[in-house]
């Protein structure tokens, strides 16, 4: 290493990179300073000593907050990498303490979240009551980024078929079947199965634009020359039967998502014909070889016995 990059090595510290990041995510000085116990005038100061070691403003400070620079959005990206291989050398060492402790930070998305996690983190947690396991609830391409950034260690969703070329490892998690969603009254009620084309024959109750479902209707909309008729968008699969119920239109949910809510309304589901109705749910990671101790804990609990090597 030269002197020079010995001497920038030195004036970086890792509690003001910490802070850095939590800063971005937070787009608040007071906000981040809430959320590491810290007063805002210490790291206002810590940032301000950061911008000097780096030699340019990191940060546009405005009264609603703060917004990155283009230098600051380079170095959120390489503070990430920093902090992720900190925590992964910690967890390595954990591995000669008595007894693996720690954390491992998730990203997953609804469809994982409501079907398969709960049972799955639950019988996780049991087994090893010391791992802490951070879950948040994003789209799918959100969950991609995040594990591609570092602000998640694993990743749980429906990965596109755009995404072959990501430098992104996958193993199969579990897989869903499409189904098509109406009230009991509804004319498609009594179908055993349904072409997807027929649904754009009725108004549509979906998820956000950017969710995986949506998507793929878009995409097969798009393909038959229909236009989709998406009247109504919700966040939450449980407001999406309520709207349905109440005959607002029909939606696509996966088939155990539904089971698990068949108490909201008096709904029924009819299986959907097309290729993309079979979905498979995939863990993400970096490199799952060198992820830290506690989150390769989690990865074995979670791959299906019969998978052994990442794509």
């Amino acid at each position: 290493m030269k002197s020079s990059e010995r001497s920038f090595a030195r004036r970086i510290d890792l509690t003001s990179l910490q802070l850095f990041v939590a800063v971005c995510e937070l787009g608040s000085i007071g906000r981040a300073a809430e959320r590491e116990f810290i007063a805002a005038s210490a790291v206002s100061k810590r940032l301000s000593d950061l911008e000097a070691a780096v030699g340019t403003a990191l940060l546009y400070r405005h009264s609603r907050g703060v917004t990155l620079t283009p230098a600051g959005e380079s170095l959120l990206h390489h503070a990430r990498t920093v902090l992720f291989g900190l925590e992964r050398m910690q967890g390595e060492l954990s591995e000669y303490a008595g007894g693996v402790r720690g954390h491992v930070r998730m990203h997953a998305n609804i469809s994982a979240i409501v079907q398969f996690l709960p049972e799955d983190l639950g019988a996780f947690a049991r087994a090893h009551s010391q791992i802490k396991i951070d879950l948040q609830e994003h789209l799918s391409p959100a969950v991609l980024h995040a594990v591609q950034e570092g602000a998640a260690d694993l990743g749980l969703c429906n990965m596109p078929a755009t995404s072959h070329g990501s430098p992104l490892q996958s193993r199969p998690y579990r897989s869903d079947h499409l189904v098509l969603v109406v009230p009991q009254t509804h004319a498609l009620s009594a179908r055993t199965a349904i072409e997807f084309e027929e649904v754009l024959d009725w108004d549509i109750v979906g998820l956000h634009a950017g969710s995986s479902i949506s998507l793929a209707m878009h995409q097969a909309a798009a393909q038959a020359g229909r236009p989709l008729r998406q009247r109504i968008q919700v966040t939450s699969l449980d407001a999406m039967c309520r709207m349905i119920d109440n005959g607002l239109g029909v939606g696509l949910l996966p088939d155990r998502a539904f089971a698990l809510m068949r108490g909201v309304g008096q709904l029924t589901a009819v299986p959907l014909q097309a290729p993309w109705a079979r979905r498979e749910l995939r863990l993400v990671a970096r490199d799952f070889d060198t992820l830290p101790v506690t989150a390769r804990l989690l990865v074995e609990h979670l791959t299906p016995p019969t998978i052994s090597t990442p794509t």
